[in-house]
């Protein structure tokens, strides 16, 4: 596809256009390693904005950072059963330590260096960190231990998307160990607090806030909480998990300590993260079919300026001088913890390809300079969200744009998260009988067209079979069992049979 063409419209083909979007915006593409992707400097600036924001709570709260090894040995794996069994499908595994050139000259492994034992490519680290926990935890002064990790994981997945499910992605993930049950039910639920308060407030991703059920918890957790979002096409996002472990992993490795009144204890752990699947999300959740929209709290470029005028000399010199004053205004000033970035376009293209350029990179506020403006001390901006309609082109004093600048920014931050919390609440609603449930969630169904496919708050007995038989059917999970709420006295959605008692309406839906 050339940079000239339109984007595919997302009523027309959702994963198209979020395809076409990833390459026009110049955020990331795929490797020469199938189902590997090259996140791009523009795509990478948006996560070490993502990262930055959120290292800087996960610090507040009291962690500190680590690095811990790529290569987990097999025998780590098999310490806790659940575990295993969740991450064996999905592990790249090590098996010699060096190549030779065979009979045809080609490399293959040498049998010499084959490994006494295997390693596995990590897929998450409760495993390997866990030996370490083992030998730094002694006593109850050593408690809690708060860690985190920002790294890259490998999962062997079979079907890729850009950002959303790759086979190598970056995260971070924390880790921590705690006296007893509670404590490490407080730490769980604060980093879930952490992951919602950042999606909303930094993302503008309103998110909804419960426990998996049994069957979508983690691997070897004995509970898990979750944020979900909810992208344009309706489906659900799992955009951060906090698990709290129990003493599970703290019994395979031996994480114990001597307590106040000298008795050796096993401790708890709990682990959470979140990863660049963020970034797709970001992208689904908020942009159109002009191309991307990015909140301004993890924008690369705040404020692009195109100078109508600047292929001459004389011309560029006079855009210069008359924006000096603005960028001068504008050094050190910050918006959500960041500088303010403006850029200012001198390239040789025309005006309208500027245009169309900065537009699919989802810049917030794009300004307009021409003789006109510099003669009379204005300039022309324009929103992102409202280019090409009435209220876009907006004529202001040049002072007074610099003035209004981070105000501009903070308005159109909190615009964004209300636009898409009005989009989610409009395709959530409650269903209480299964027929209803499935046209709900079946794309030929005519009925209520306008809210067909989202989240649907219904009734759940609590059974893992009913669960199974609406995801075998419909691709459709329980996102999430949500933390607010009122107790739900009416049937299952699935089977007729009573909801689990003190339990409100859950979240189903189809899912990234």
């Amino acid at each position: 596809m050339s940079s000239k063409d339109a984007i595919t419209p997302r009523e027309q083909d959702y994963s198209a256009w979020y395809n076409e979007l990833i390459e026009v915006a110049d955020l990331a593409e795929h490797s020469a390693v199938r189902g590997c992707m090259v996140i791009k400097p523009y795509g990478y600036a948006i996560w070490e904005a993502i990262q930055r924001q959120l290292d800087d709570r996960i610090k507040a709260t009291g962690h500190l950072n680590a690095y811990f090894p790529l290569f987990i040995p097999k025998s780590f794996l098999q310490k806790e059963a659940a575990h295993v069994e969740g991450f064996a499908m999905e592990c790249a595994v090590v098996t010699h330590s060096r190549l030779k050139k065979g009979p045809d000259g080609q490399l293959v492994p040498d049998p010499e260096s084959a490994l006494a034992e295997e390693l596995i490519v990590r897929p998450t680290s409760e495993t390997i960190i866990g030996e370490s926990f083992a030998r730094w935890v002694q006593s109850y002064r050593d408690l809690p231990l708060l860690i985190n990790q920002w790294a890259n994981v490998v999962r062997w997945e079979m079907r890729t998307r850009l950002f959303l499910r790759t086979m190598e992605f970056l995260w971070q993930e924390g880790h921590t160990v705690h006296a007893d049950f509670d404590d490490a039910e407080a730490e769980t639920s604060r980093m879930l607090e952490v992951y919602r308060e950042f999606a909303e407030s930094v993302l503008a991703m309103p998110v909804y806030v419960g426990k998996k059920t049994e069957r979508e918890k983690f691997a070897g957790a004995e509970h898990t909480y979750c944020i979900e979002a909810m992208m344009q096409d309706r489906k659900a996002l799992q955009a951060g998990t906090s698990h709290h472990l129990g003493q599970n992993f703290a019994r395979a490795f031996k994480i114990e300590y001597l307590s106040k009144d000298q008795k050796q204890q096993t401790a708890y752990t709990t682990s959470w993260g979140v990863s660049t699947r963020l970034v797709g999300g970001l992208v689904m959740t908020h942009s159109d079919d002009k191309g991307l929209v990015l909140p301004p709290a993890v924008a690369p470029i705040h404020v692009v300026v195109i100078p109508i005028r600047c292929g001459k000399p004389e011309e560029r010199a006079e855009v210069e001088a008359y924006l000096a004053p603005l960028l001068k205004r504008l050094e050190g000033v910050q918006f959500k913890g960041r500088p303010v970035r403006v850029h200012v376009d001198m390239s040789d293209q025309r005006p309208g390809a500027k245009h169309f350029t900065w537009e699919k990179k989802g810049v917030p506020v794009r300004v307009e300079v021409g003789p006109r403006d510099m003669k009379e001390g204005n300039l022309v901006y324009a929103l992102r969200t409202t280019l090409g309609t009435e209220e876009g082109k907006k004529t202001i004093g040049r002072d007074a744009f610099g003035e209004g600048l981070v105000a501009l920014l903070e308005d159109y931050q909190r615009g964004l998260l209300e636009r898409a919390r009005a989009f989610r609440d409009a395709h959530t609603r409650d269903v209480d009988d299964k027929a209803a449930f499935e046209a709900f969630f079946t794309p030929k169904s005519e009925e209520r067209p306008e809210i067909h496919g989202g989240f649907a708050r219904a009734g759940w007995c609590g059974e893992g079979e009913c669960e199974a038989q609406v995801k075998e059917r419909h691709k459709v999970t329980v996102r999430c069992i949500p933390f607010t709420g009122e107790p739900f006295t009416g049937a299952c959605v699935w089977c007729g049979k009573p909801a689990r008692a003190g339990q409100p309406r859950v979240l189903w839906a189809k899912a990234y």
